[in-house]
């Protein structure tokens, strides 16, 4: 196996755990229990506020589908004889 596949297979394997945890941690009760010991109440409120935790689950979509798409890449397309480096 050479390294660069090596290399791309532990970039996938980061950007799913990254992505599985930033959709899940902003909507679990750990992040309301360490939220509420922010002293400052406006930044507590803006911790907690759906927007925000929206845009941290979104956050986390973005490195699910970039590590599915690299591991299309790696999988299926290098099967097809498609290059995979441009």
């Amino acid at each position: 196996m050479r390294s660069s596949v090596f290399f791309r297979l532990l970039f996938v394997l980061y950007c799913l755990e990254a992505g599985v945890f930033l959709v899940l941690a902003p909507w679990s009760l750990v992040w309301d229990r360490l939220v509420i010991q922010v002293p400052f109440t406006l930044l507590r409120n803006v911790f907690l506020h759906p927007v925000l935790r929206g845009g941290v689950s979104g956050f986390g979509l973005i490195h699910l589908l970039w590590g599915l798409h690299d591991l299309d890449e790696i999988l299926f397309r290098r099967r097809a004889g498609v290059p995979t480096d441009l």
